[in-house]
C-alpha cells in the first residue's frame, strides 16, 4: 500500500514538471509580456519608373482578306492547296479545264497568219497595180502630145487617159485593202493576247500569302466568270489588333506617335503571359460620339501565329513614363473603412497602418501617391493577425499560413 502511494507520488510530480516545461516554453514564445509575435511577409516600397498604359479589350482582325475567284468559266479540275492551312503567294490553288481556252488561242494565231499572208498577197497586187497605173499615165502623156500634133485622134487620146485613171484609181484601192488588212491583223493579235490571258486564267494562283478557309467550291463543278468565291484567304502575317481608348487620350496620342511609334502589347485572356508586341500604326480620323472613344489600330509581325482573325485580345497602350514613382506590390494595400490602407514594419519590428493614396495599377504592382516612402516595408502577407503596435516575426510567404493554423 505504502509502494502504491510512493508511485503515485512520483508520477504526479513528473507530470507537475511536465506542465511547468510546457508553460515556460509557451511563455517565451509569447515573451514576458504582450500578445504573440505574428508571423507576415513583407516588401520594401521601391522606386521606379512606371510607364503611363491605357489597357483596354480589342479584336484582331487580318490584315488582308481576298476572296479568291475564278476569272474564266469552265470545269474545276483540281486543287493545289489543303483548306486550313498556309499558302505562299503564287502558290497553284486551282486549275481549270485549259482545253477550249487552248483551242481559242490556236484558232486565234490561225487567223493572224491569214491575215499576213493576205497583207502579202495585197502588197503584191499594189505592186503590180502601181506599175500599171505609171504605165497607162505616160502612154495618156504620149497621146496628149500626139494629139497635139495631129497624129491621133481625140478619141485614142481620151481612152488612153481613161485607163490611166483607171490604173490609178485601182492601186489606190489596194492600197486600202492593204490598210484594212493590218487592222484586222492587229485585231487578231490582240485575239491572240486576250486568248493567252485567257489560258493563263486557267491556272488559279495565291493573290498573297496567308491562311486558307474552307473549300467553297469543290473540284469537278462548273465555275463562272467572277462569279462566287473559291476559297477566302487571310493574311495573319503581319495581322491588326482594332481597340478603342477614351477621348481624353487623344490628344496624347497624337502627340506622342508624332515622334515615334507607339508599343501596344496584347496577350489573349486564356493565355495572359503569352505575349505579343507591335506598334500603333492607324489612329481614325473621327471620335465615335455614341461611346466617347477614339479608334485605334496596332500592327503586329506574328510570327509565331499566336494572334488569330477575330479573336478577343487585351490589348495595352504604352503612352508616357512616370519617372520616380513609388510601387509596392499590390496585395500589400488593403482596404478599411476610411479608405485604402496598409501596414508599414517598423525597425522595432511592429507595424503601423498607414491611409495611402494609390495610384494606378500596371502588372501585380501599385503606384503610391501618398502615405508610404521608397525603402521602407510594408505587410504583403499575413494581415488578419495584425494590429497597430502588434510585433511581427518577417517569414517567407509560404510560412505564412502554418503560422495562422
Amino acid at each position: 500500500m505504502q509502494r502504491r502511494s510512493v508511485w503515485g507520488l512520483t508520477f504526479l510530480s513528473g507530470v507537475s514538471l511536465l506542465a511547468l516545461a510546457s508553460c515556460q516554453k509557451q511563455e517565451a514564445k509569447q515573451g514576458p509580456m504582450g500578445p504573440p509575435v505574428v508571423p507576415v511577409s513583407a516588401a520594401k516600397a521601391t522606386q521606379e519608373s512606371v510607364p503611363t498604359e491605357l489597357r483596354v479589350v480589342g479584336t484582331v482582325e487580318a490584315s488582308a482578306i481576298v476572296q479568291v475567284k475564278s476569272q474564266i468559266a469552265g470545269e474545276l479540275q483540281r486543287m493545289g492547296f489543303t483548306e486550313g492551312e498556309n499558302v505562299a503567294k503564287d502558290q497553284v490553288l486551282f486549275e481549270v479545264d485549259p482545253r477550249p481556252y487552248e483551242e481559242a488561242l490556236r484558232q486565234a494565231e490561225a487567223n493572224v497568219e491569214r491575215d499576213r499572208a493576205q497583207i502579202g498577197q495585197l502588197e503584191a497586187t499594189l505592186a503590180r497595180d502601181a506599175a500599171q497605173a505609171r504605165f497607162n499615165k505616160t502612154d495618156a502623156d504620149r497621146y496628149t502630145e500626139l494629139l497635139k500634133a495631129g497624129v491621133v485622134s481625140k478619141s485614142q487620146t481620151d481612152q488612153a487617159i481613161t485607163s490611166a485613171d483607171v490604173a490609178r484609181e485601182s492601186a489606190r484601192a489596194t492600197s486600202a485593202s492593204i490598210e484594212s488588212a493590218k487592222a484586222a491583223l492587229a485585231s487578231d493579235i490582240s485575239a491572240v493576247g486576250a486568248a493567252k490571258l485567257n489560258l493563263t486564267y486557267c491556272t488559279i494562283r495565291a493573290p498573297l500569302a496567308g491562311r486558307t478557309g474552307n473549300l467553297l467550291v469543290h473540284p469537278g463543278n462548273l465555275v463562272k466568270s467572277n462569279d462566287v468565291p473559291l476559297v477566302v484567304i487571310h493574311r495573319v502575317s503581319p495581322i491588326f489588333v482594332n481597340f478603342n481608348v477614351p477621348e481624353q487620350h487623344l490628344a496624347a496620342v497624337r502627340r506622342l506617335s508624332a515622334n515615334r511609334k507607339l508599343a501596344v502589347r496584347v496577350f489573349p485572356a486564356d493565355s495572359p503571359d503569352r505575349i505579343s508586341s507591335g506598334v500603333l500604326s492607324v489612329i481614325d480620323n473621327t471620335v465615335d460620339t455614341a461611346t466617347g472613344t477614339i479608334h485605334l489600330k496596332a500592327t503586329f509581325e506574328n510570327t509565331d501565329g499566336l494572334l488569330w482573325p477575330g479573336q478577343f485580345v487585351t490589348a495595352v497602350l504604352t503612352l508616357d513614363t512616370i519617372q520616380g514613382a513609388t510601387v509596392v506590390p499590390s496585395e500589400a494595400v488593403q482596404a478599411g473603412q476610411q479608405g485604402q490602407f496598409l501596414y508599414v514594419v517598423k525597425p522595432d519590428k511592429t507595424v503601423e497602418s498607414r491611409q495611402v493614396t494609390v495610384g494606378r495599377a500596371f502588372g501585380k504592382k501599385l503606384i503610391i501617391e501618398k502615405g508610404v516612402a521608397p525603402g521602407e516595408g510594408v505587410v504583403t502577407d499575413g494581415h488578419l493577425r495584425l494590429f497597430p503596435g502588434a510585433h511581427v516575426l518577417l517569414v517567407d510567404p509560404s510560412k505564412v499560413d502554418a503560422g495562422k493554423s
